[in-house]
C-alpha cells in the first residue's frame, strides 16, 4: 500500500511554493537574555540545512542554497516520512552522541563514509501544504512542527521557557555548544542577522580562511589561517591542534592543488609554510583573541563546505 500523506488544517497565508528561502541568522551576544518574551534552544554543532518536501520529493539545501540532497541520503529518507504534501523545514544536521551533545568534527568524519548516524534536528517550519507560515509567531510554528515530525526519525528541537543565563550555564556544563534565544512571538527573520534570534557559544568559534599549511619532516604540522576584511586577508594565527590522521590527510589532499609560491596574506608574516590559494574555509574553536586578532589556543573543528 502506498504511503499516505494526510493534510492538516489550513494555517498561515496561501502561497505558491517559494523555493529556497534565505535562512534566519542569529546575532552573537555577550549575555543570554532573560525575561518571558524569550524562549531558549540548545545550539547544535552541525550543518545548517533547509529541507524541502514537494510532490513526493525531498531536497536538502545548505545555508547558502547549495543542493546537498545526495550527500544526506539518510536524512532524505527520514524526511520523506513526514506527513505533508509540501513543507519547508529549517534545521541542523548533526551526529548526536549518547549524552545528546554534538560535534562538528564527528559529523565530518561520519560523512566520509555512508553515514547511518546523522539526523536532522528541526527547529522551525516556514511553509506547509501550500501556505506560508513565516509571519506566524514562532511558538505557533514550532507547535505545528512538533506535530509534523512526531513519529519520524527527524528530531525536534525543544524550546525552554526558563531563565536564559541559567540555561546557558547548564548547557556549557553538559558539554553543549551553546544556546540560541528567540523572541517567542516573532515572525521568521528571513536572511538577516536578527536581534529576535541571538546566540551565545560556550567556547568562541569562528570560520577562518586557510592560507597555508605546515609540515615537519613531511609530517602534518597544522594550518595557517586568516580573517577576511574586505579584500584583505589578515593573519589570524597557526592552528596545530584538533587533527587526526583522517582530517590531516583530507586537508592535505584539498590544499595540495591550491599551492602557490607567495603568501596570500595582505601583510607578509615571518613564518615558513606551504602557501595556498585562500579558498578553503575552516571552523576554528579558541579561547581568546590577541589585540592583533590572532586566535589563542586554537582547535581545528573541520572544513566548512556549506558556506
Amino acid at each position: 500500500m502506498a504511503f499516505q500523506r494526510r493534510k492538516p488544517e489550513a494555517i498561515g497565508t496561501k502561497a505558491l511554493f517559494p523555493g529556497f528561502i534565505a535562512p534566519a541568522l542569529a546575532s552573537p551576544i555577550e549575555k543570554v537574555p532573560s525575561g518571558t518574551r524569550w524562549i531558549h534552544e540548545i545550539k547544535f554543532d552541525g550543518y545548517r540545512v533547509q529541507t524541502h518536501i514537494a510532490n513526493e520529493d525531498v531536497k536538502i539545501y545548505t545555508r547558502r542554497g547549495n543542493d546537498w540532497t545526495r550527500r544526506f541520503k539518510k536524512v532524505v529518507q527520514d524526511a520523506w516520512h513526514i506527513s505533508a504534501s509540501s513543507a519547508i523545514i529549517d534545521g541542523e544536521i548533526v551526529v548526536p552522541s549518547p549524552d545528546g551533545t554534538t560535534d562538528f568534527s564527528v559529523l565530518q568524519n561520519e560523512l566520509r563514509g555512508k553515514s547511518t548516524r546523522i539526523v536532522m534536528v528541526a527547529f522551525d517550519l516556514l511553509y506547509l501544504n501550500g501556505r506560508d507560515l513565516r509571519k506566524l509567531p514562532l511558538k505557533e510554528r514550532k507547535a505545528l512542527l512538533k506535530k509534523l515530525v512526531a513519529g519520524t526519525e527527524v528530531q525536534f528541537s525543544e524550546s525552554f521557557e526558563v531563565d536564559g543565563p541559567k540555561m546557558f550555564a547548564h548547557a556549557c556544563r553538559l558539554g553543549y555548544e551553546g544556546v540560541v534565544s528567540k523572541v517567542a512571538d516573532s515572525a521568521y527573520p528571513t536572511g538577516t542577522r536578527s536581534r529576535d534570534w541571538v546566540k551565545k557559544t560556550c567556547a568562541q568559534r569562528e570560520t577562518l580562511t586557510i592560507a597555508g599549511f605546515a609540515l615537519d619532516d613531511n609530517e602534518w604540522d597544522g594550518i595557517y589561517v586568516g580573517r577576511r576584511k574586505g579584500n584583505e586577508l589578515i593573519y589570524a594565527g597557526k592552528v596545530d591542534h584538533g587533527f587526526d590522521k583522517a582530517s590531516a590527510a583530507d586537508l592535505r589532499k584539498r590544499l595540495t592543488p591550491l599551492i602557490r609560491k607567495t603568501q596570500p596574506y595582505t601583510k607578509r608574516i615571518k613564518h615558513k609554510g606551504v602557501w595556498v590559494e585562500p579558498k578553503v574555509l575552516a571552523e576554528i574553536e579558541y579561547r581568546a583573541k590577541s589585540a592583533e586578532g590572532k586566535v589563542r589556543h586554537p582547535f581545528f573543528r573541520g572544513v566548512r563546505e556549506d558556506l
